[in-house]
């Protein structure tokens, strides 16, 4: 039997499917994970228009969103708004 790896980005096929997958990562994930998941996303939509729409080079949003990267919070910021996400606050229940 051959498999093929699982890739996540094959999967974010819709806003409400990005939205879904950030949400939940945002919820229980730690900052690498959320980091890694707005990759994901980048990369479902893909790398060159993302890099388009935020001006910045593609090996740069490669290296920003990678394992183990500590990118700017503007940099996310930027990401985040060319996927169609923002940030929201909402209390939390004690």
């Amino acid at each position: 039997m051959r498999t093929s790896k699982f890739d996540i980005a094959d999967y974010l096929d819709s806003k409400e499917m990005i939205a879904e997958y950030l949400n939940t990562v945002l919820e229980d994930g730690n900052d690498a994970e959320i980091i890694t998941a707005i990759g994901h996303i980048a990369k479902a939509i893909g790398m060159t228009k993302i890099a388009e729409i935020t001006g910045l080079s593609r090996p740069s949003l490669y290296k920003a969103l990678s394992d183990g990267a500590k990118p700017q919070f503007a940099t996310i910021m930027k990401v985040l708004k060319a996927v169609g996400g923002q940030i929201q606050v909402n209390p939390m229940n004690a």
